[in-house]
């Protein structure tokens, strides 16, 4: 990660992330995003940006109105 910005989490949990982190990944209010934990860090990512079947966001496209990467997509005969 290139650069951190220290926010403390509530008493339920959430943490805000930042204006500017959310302008730079085209986050809106109301837009899903998938919460992730990978090698000891948690990872936040637009919802449309990740496969349904395996959660990879490497060369995802649309198959039937759904992200699945190019892997899934051969693996469906697509």
């Amino acid at each position: 990660m290139q650069t951190g910005i220290a926010r403390k989490m509530d008493g339920l949990g959430r943490i805000v992330i930042p204006a500017e982190m959310r302008r730079a990944m085209d986050i809106e209010p109301g837009d899903e995003v998938v919460i992730g934990f990978e090698d000891g860090a948690v990872i936040l990512r637009s919802a449309g940006a990740a496969c349904v079947f395996c959660g990879s966001a490497s060369q995802v496209g649309g198959f039937r109105g759904r992200g699945v990467c190019s892997d899934c997509r051969d693996q469906l005969g697509a």
